[in-house]
């Protein structure tokens, strides 16, 4: 696929680190000009020097200012995510609406201010990515269990009415994966299980994988390019399960 992107201006959101920076470079790699979008205005700002792109710092949380944003983007990562891990009942509502914003209203938004361009010339791609958690629960997550969810649904809607000008839309579903979103989330982890951090790893986050490692940032970012490119015309409303075999069981 090398040079198989060029001439392709892509944005990827949540691109300041982790699976965003992966797939930002990835597909810079293969010749897309890249808009590197976060709310961390540095983080963006030194992967989008380093592959070449573009920094755009938006709070994507902020949906109200997204209505009537208008995006010429060829191709569109909707990565942006947060984690909270608390149990239902002392779940705090802002917090969950606050999720489900950024995690399903906003990747709705972007995905309709960019369609009427990729509609006019033919040929789009969208990438959504969700989660293992889009297709399994688990507990003290539901906020993120629910936003993936409904991130599935609507890319499968945005898959059946792309169709007919040239736009796929998909999913890519990654277990647990190296990234900051990971890191941070194991302190949450060990104080509701009860156990050190370094428990958690092996006894919670890898329990129903048969692979037993996180996956690496990178992994994530391949899947991510093979969507977006020419060979990848007739996969839509689908998904691409990176999950070391937790689905399977």
């Amino acid at each position: 696929m090398s040079g198989g992107l060029t001439g392709r201006r892509a944005v990827v959101t949540g691109a300041a680190s982790g699976i965003g920076a992966a797939a930002a470079t990835r597909l810079a790699e293969l010749g897309a000009s890249v808009v590197v979008v976060d709310v961390d205005a540095d983080g963006a700002a030194q992967v989008a020097e380093r592959i070449g792109g573009e920094a755009l710092v938006l709070d994507l949380s902020r949906t109200d200012e997204l209505a009537d944003l208008r995006l010429e983007a060829d191709i569109l990562v909707n990565n942006a995510g947060i984690q909270h891990v608390a149990p239902v009942e002392d779940f705090d509502p802002t917090r969950f609406a606050f999720m489900l914003r950024l995690m399903l209203e906003a990747p709705f938004l972007l995905a309709r201010a960019a369609l009427p361009h990729m509609y006019a010339q033919g040929w789009g791609r969208i990438v959504n990515i969700s989660s293992v958690h889009g297709l399994r629960a688990s507990a003290y997550k539901s906020a993120y269990v629910s936003a993936k969810h409904g991130l599935e649904g609507l890319s499968k809607v945005l898959a059946l009415e792309g169709a007919e000008h040239g736009v796929t839309s998909n999913c890519v579903c990654p277990g647990y994966v190296r990234t900051p979103l990971v890191e941070k989330q194991l302190a949450d982890q060990a104080r509701v299980h009860g156990l050190d951090e370094e428990e958690v790893v092996s006894t919670v986050l890898l329990q129903r994988s048969a692979v037993k490692r996180l996956i690496e940032p990178a992994e994530v970012a391949a899947a991510v390019a093979y969507l977006c490119s020419p060979e990848a015309a007739s996969v839509t409303g689908s998904r691409f399960v990176l999950d070391g075999g937790w689905t399977a069981s």
